[in-house]
């Protein structure tokens, strides 16, 4: 059990390390994998998936690109100003998996955290994620909105076009005047430098807008870029819609961000409580645990005992 101030956002990366460190050596008992993790160590997750799937006879490959697909809609697709620095991928040996990722905007040093439950997912390009948490709100382009399939469809049949159309079509643009969040875009989309993989989008004619997310090389521009063209040739407007949620918190005794949920304290300390005694504990290490939560909530160890 970890407790952090209401805003940080280490206990994300906190969290998944210490389940994944906790864990070693109790997987196949528990019959849950954790992998990932922060920075370097994200990079790191199919090798991890590919070395568990072998060690327990699972098909990895399913898992891998759910991870990556994850990975690709919240850098890419959802463009809300987050760059992922954060990715652990928790699965069981029956398939289930859930992705745990983090990103951190630069300019206002505030965190984004991503919640993926494989059961929730029925489209990796539609509304796919169980939550968004976020203390910030914004206007994001959001190409895997409900609201967005007309987008993602002509931005795939666009991908499909000869890359020398596309860049002649970008550079009109830049002599246009355009609301702001095409201007950021503009500033940061440089036509002649997206050639190469247009010729590769082209050359590959993906067919959805799964597989284009997909593609080795497309990134943040080259997608930006089609879904301007999309909706300034064609009409397809993408979602600007933000689907974060206000992160989860107690309150704090200074009452920011809001007064303290007695209420929620009880129940978080109930099920601590129920967790201690269902755990396969010797007696001696329950009894430390009882003290080390009583010393937290003011009740005598005896009463609980």
């Amino acid at each position: 059990m970890l407790g952090f101030d209401w805003h940080s956002s280490g206990v994300t990366t906190t969290v998944c390390g210490a389940l994944k460190e906790g864990l070693k050596g109790l997987e196949p008992e528990l019959g849950v994998f954790v992998c990932g993790g922060k920075g370097k160590i994200s990079r790191q997750t199919p090798s991890e998936i590919e070395r568990i799937g072998e060690r327990i006879s699972v098909n990895p490959s399913p898992l891998i690109y759910a991870s990556r697909m994850a990975a690709k809609v919240d850098n890419n697709a959802l463009q809300d100003g987050y760059q992922i620095y954060h990715h652990s991928f928790i699965f069981t040996a029956s398939g289930h998996w859930c992705v745990v990722q983090q990103g951190m905007n630069e300019t206002s040093q505030y965190a984004r955290r991503y919640h993926w439950l494989s059961e929730a997912v029925k489209d990796f390009v539609c509304e796919p994620h169980a939550a968004i948490c976020c203390d910030q709100h914004g206007n994001p382009l959001n190409l895997v909105a409900q609201e967005s399939e007309k987008a993602r469809v002509v931005s795939t049949q666009i991908s499909n076009e000869k890359p020398e159309s596309l860049i002649v079509e970008l550079k009109k643009f830049q002599t246009l005047h355009l609301p702001a969040h095409h201007e950021v875009a503009l500033r940061e989309i440089h036509p002649d430098r997206l050639h190469k993989i247009f010729l590769k989008t082209y050359e590959t004619q993906p067919q959805t807008f799964e597989t284009l997310l997909g593609m080795e090389g497309v990134g943040p521009r080259t997608i930006r870029a089609l879904s301007l063209i999309a909706e300034l040739v064609y009409g397809a407007t993408p979602s600007f819609r933000d689907p974060v949620r206000f992160s989860f918190a107690h309150g704090g005794k200074d009452g920011h961000p809001y007064p303290v949920d007695r209420a929620g304290y009880d129940r978080s300390i109930e099920i601590l409580r129920k967790a201690i005694a269902s755990a396969r504990l010797g007696r001696q290490e329950q009894m430390e645990a009882i003290r080390r939560l009583a010393h937290f909530t003011g009740e005598k160890v005896e009463a609980r005992v």
